[in-house]
């Protein structure tokens, strides 16, 4: 039997990808494509919605009495809801939503002790193979290199800098013993903002429809190494998204990260 799969934000940019990426894989039953009270776009069938194909589901704002495993990519405001749905309905949890907050965090915490939950800034396999590179590299180069991250999105994303840089960020300082407050800095201007020692700066762009480019430049005198991951649709991310819930349907209360999926040490 088919796992049964909840889609929240299923009217959304990601929503409408991950129907899709689940249909294609097979893999799910879908039995609920939800979105908030007062979207313009419920009670139309989610399948035509998100890839033009009937799939006799409406979008809804009613939960389900019960699934297996719901996967939401939608927006913060929306986080702490689901959270508490999935806890009362005992779902596993696939959550990929970016710019939460550190109490957002921290419930996210404190669900994983009763349900299994997945919490990703970034499901694309490419990415995650990045997050875990950057702090070898690092490691491995020593503190003769500078390092800063560079990303790139399309111009509607809300929060800056992007949950992955902060990710790649968040890697790098821990393979290096540098503390993220201290180190880390986000862009860089005026007459006197000379480089120093140990700092790693995030740059943000925001631009037409870049999907997401990442790039992280480790740099001394004399050479420089970059290690670049370019999303060129949304595609990567539905797809992971998708095998995390797959994966994570039986798990045991826990709280998991795509390196887990993919077996990435």
């Amino acid at each position: 039997m088919k796992p049964k799969l909840i889609v929240v934000g299923s009217a959304g940019r990601m929503g409408r990808r991950i129907i899709s990426a689940a249909l294609d894989s097979a893999r799910f039953d879908i039995i609920a494509a939800l979105e908030k009270t007062g979207c313009p776009d419920i009670g139309k069938d989610a399948g035509e919605l998100a890839c033009g194909k009937s799939i006799s589901l409406k979008i809804s704002d009613s939960w389900p009495a019960a699934a297996d495993v719901a996967i939401d990519f939608s927006q913060p405001a929306a986080a702490d809801d689901t959270i508490s749905r999935c806890l009362d309905k005992k779902i596993a949890l696939v959550l990929g939503t970016t710019g939460l907050t550190p109490q957002q965090h921290e419930k996210i915490k404190a669900a994983s002790a009763k349900i299994p939950v997945l919490y990703s800034t970034n499901t694309s396999l490419g990415m995650n193979v990045l997050f875990a590179l950057v702090g070898k590299l690092a490691s491995m180069l020593g503190e003769d290199y500078d390092i800063e991250i560079v990303e790139q999105h399309h111009r509607f994303k809300k929060d800056s800098p992007s949950g992955s840089a902060i990710t790649l960020a968040e890697n790098i300082c821990k393979a290096t013993g540098a503390n993220f407050s201290d180190a880390v800095i986000f862009g860089r201007h005026g007459k006197d903002a000379l480089r120093k020692k140990g700092q790693l700066a995030i740059h943000s762009v925001r631009a037409g429809d870049i999907t997401g480019v990442h790039s992280v430049i480790f740099g001394t005198t004399g050479e420089t190494i970059s290690l670049n991951h370019t999303a060129s649709t949304t595609e990567c991310f539905a797809k992971g998204a998708c095998l995390a819930a797959a994966w994570l349907v039986g798990k045991k209360p826990a709280l998991y990260s795509m390196a887990d999926v993919l077996n990435i040490k």
